[in-house]
């Protein structure tokens, strides 16, 4: 990692860079697997399953013997914490339903909204080296909360055909029987346009390798909708002198873990905190098992010392943190101040991996800077607010006047000829 004291603030742009990824470069591979499983569907994925993930499938769906014995694979005291987690992710976005209010914005006309889910969505789920059975709940258990009709769910087999059970446990637990064996661009492509098998939906939701977040851009440009922007994982550390930097560099490394291309910072205000954290990261990452890909991912990352918290929260607003965690005396008053991150965790006892996995909250969210802009995944995220309005002729003879003057200055006589016809009627 690199240790930077006192950066001056026309340094912070380029201190502030995350780790370059182009995902434009691989638009015209990802484009030419998007069109062949357009033309060719269920055919095309089973080929593309053969290349990209050593695998040779009989069929794309999960049938349902496999789903009943997910369950007797999956150890008691992981489906307890599976169970905790999603029991907690419910309580937290159940809490968020849209109650909207009819609205007289004056007399006799009266406006509101309806909040209706959206009735086809696709759930992405990495297998690969670490298998994310908690972005099951996390994407599956909003999503049933909201009332889509239609929840399709793709993730990648091992080579021997198979999908981790505990991702199938989480998938069951949550009302999810639609579960189709395929990973990568591939799966994306099958879920914007639809397969023999797969159904086309109407959003995609969910994270990625490089070729995943590639189709998500391609398909999201005008065929589906997609749940953000997506890139690496990263973590920002906001931490004063009171800090435990054992528990500062656990946080750091539990992000670097993620993969090589995984960003994590220390911004402090202490220099004895930013020498105990370089030297304890070190210790902890020897005994890490990913400490290969964690140690990849220290090259992009920085301990960075300011001079006061003033300059530490713009530093860090202007980063804008996919995870922020404050671990400061009086973290309260500090959090009043972050004005661009994902998700933000509290005081010393609040580690990033709470929000991974069992607080409740949502662990889909917005990064490479793009939470000075977008939102995590709630339950906003699986519906649409349709707005009504109903206007009475008292109401017609009030608003009328206003409309006809509008429309008639915007050249737009259609639009005034409509409520003059009204406005004439009720003379």
């Amino acid at each position: 990692m690199k240790l930077i004291k006192y950066p001056h603030r026309e340094t912070w742009s380029e201190l502030l860079q995350r780790p370059v990824m182009n995902t434009e470069c691989l638009f015209d591979a990802v484009r030419d697997i998007i069109n062949k499983v357009r033309r060719e569907g269920d055919r095309a994925l089973l080929e593309f399953e053969a290349i990209f993930d050593n695998v040779s499938l009989p069929a794309l769906s999960v049938t349902k013997e496999e789903l009943e014995n997910a369950g007797n694979l999956v150890g008691e005291e992981l489906k307890n914490a599976i169970l905790l987690a999603k029991k907690n992710i419910e309580t937290f976005h159940s809490a968020q339903r849209f109650y909207g209010e009819k609205v007289e914005t004056m007399p006799g006309v009266t406006c509101w909204q309806k909040a209706v889910a959206i009735e086809k969505v696709g759930l992405y789920v990495p297998g690969g080296t670490a298998p994310l059975f908690s972005t099951v709940l996390m994407l599956a258990v909003p999503a049933r909360i909201a009332g889509c009709k239609e929840i399709v769910l793709c993730t990648p087999p091992d080579a021997s055909g198979q999908i981790h059970p505990a991702i199938l446990y989480a998938a069951t637990l949550s009302g999810i029987n639609q579960i189709y064996k395929v990973g990568g661009a591939q799966a994306i492509a099958a879920m914007a346009y639809g397969t023999e098998s797969i159904p086309k939906v109407y959003k995609i939701f969910g994270p990625g390798n490089r070729y995943v977040t590639a189709a998500k851009q391609l398909v999201g440009l005008q065929d589906v909708a997609i749940d953000m922007p997506a890139g690496p994982s990263e973590v920002l550390v906001l931490a004063d002198d009171s800090a435990n930097p054992v528990f500062v560099a656990a946080d750091l490394l539990s992000q670097a873990e993620h993969g090589s291309d995984s960003q994590v910072i220390l911004v402090t205000t202490s220099e004895s905190l930013l020498e105990e954290v370089h030297l304890e990261t070190e210790r902890q990452l020897s005994r890490l098992p990913r400490r290969d890909i964690a140690g990849k991912a220290l090259e992009n990352s920085r301990l960075i010392l300011v001079n006061d918290m003033d300059e530490a929260l713009a530093l860090t607003n202007e980063y804008a943190p996919e995870h922020l965690i404050i671990e400061t005396e009086r973290y309260m008053e500090v959090a009043r101040r972050i004005t661009n991150a994902g998700s933000v965790f509290l005081g010393s006892m609040t580690p990033e991996s709470a929000g991974d996995y069992a607080s409740g909250t949502n662990h889909t969210l917005p990064t490479n800077g793009y939470a000075k802009a977008y939102s995590g995944v709630s339950l906003d995220s699986f519906i649409r607010k349709i707005t009504f309005q109903e206007i009475l002729p008292e109401g017609m003879k009030a608003i009328g006047p206003a409309i006809e003057r509008m429309a008639c200055d915007e050249k737009l006589d259609g639009h005034k000829n409509a409520v003059t016809v009204r406005l004439q009627s009720l003379k």
